[in-house]
């Protein structure tokens, strides 16, 4: 990951919560609480290295690059939160340095420079809007519930389901979310869910936190 990949992604916590605007108390609970965090870190690989030179990243687009043999995923649903929601592939928005969450809340984005559902490794990450102000609660707006045990399947633009199972739930202040974790090529395969939460800022018009969900294949 090079330098400016590092710097993109350390954005992408803020971004999510970037067009997301709602009360404290409609949207800013907490969590019961962190669960599974050792298991979620166990999964990573090393420590990162140090980053590479390379190209940046590109605009966020949601055209595949060139060339990909990733498997996208296109669909994502989570039973125990009612989601049923159609994914769309992103990237990082060259000027602004966030992830490019999809506008419309009711969907969500997959980091297309990122593993594909098809990885033996890596973190395949997707995240979504927790709500909004004009059109009201986003996809992910129960994500903060999800518990151990929970199922969610992904499917893939191959037409394959993949099934998913939460081991963890953590919550971040957003400038601490170890993102080379969560954003990581390497390590077991796992689905990393990411949305706002915390107290919502007023002034600054987002959220304090990030609340982050890893499953496992089932």
């Amino acid at each position: 990951m090079t330098v400016r990949h590092r710097g993109a992604l350390a954005a992408v916590a803020a971004g999510v919560a970037a067009l997301t605007v709602a009360t404290v108390v409609a949207c800013g609970s907490r969590p019961a609480g962190n669960v599974g965090g050792t298991e979620a870190a166990d999964l990573a690989g090393a420590a990162p290295s140090a980053p590479a030179a390379g190209p940046s990243v590109p605009v966020a687009r949601g055209d595949l690059p060139a060339g990909t043999r990733a498997v996208p995923p296109v669909r994502l649903v989570i039973p125990a939160i009612g989601v049923r929601a159609t994914v769309d592939a992103v990237g990082i928005n060259d000027a602004t340095g966030e992830f490019e969450v999809p506008p419309s809340v009711d969907r969500i984005g997959w980091y297309r420079h990122g593993p594909g559902l098809e990885a033996q490794a890596g973190s395949v990450v997707v995240a979504g809007h927790v709500d909004s102000a004009t059109q009201g609660e986003g996809a992910f707006f129960r994500l903060r519930e999800l518990d151990r045990g929970d199922t969610l399947t992904a499917t893939g633009g191959d037409g394959v389901a993949k099934q998913y199972r939460v081991i963890a739930r953590e919550e971040y202040r957003k400038t601490k979310i170890p993102l080379d974790r969560y954003f990581a090529r390497d390590g077991k395969p796992r689905l990393t869910l990411i949305t706002c939460g915390g107290p919502f800022d007023a002034e600054a018009r987002r959220y304090r936190d990030n609340i982050v969900v890893t499953a496992v294949p089932a």
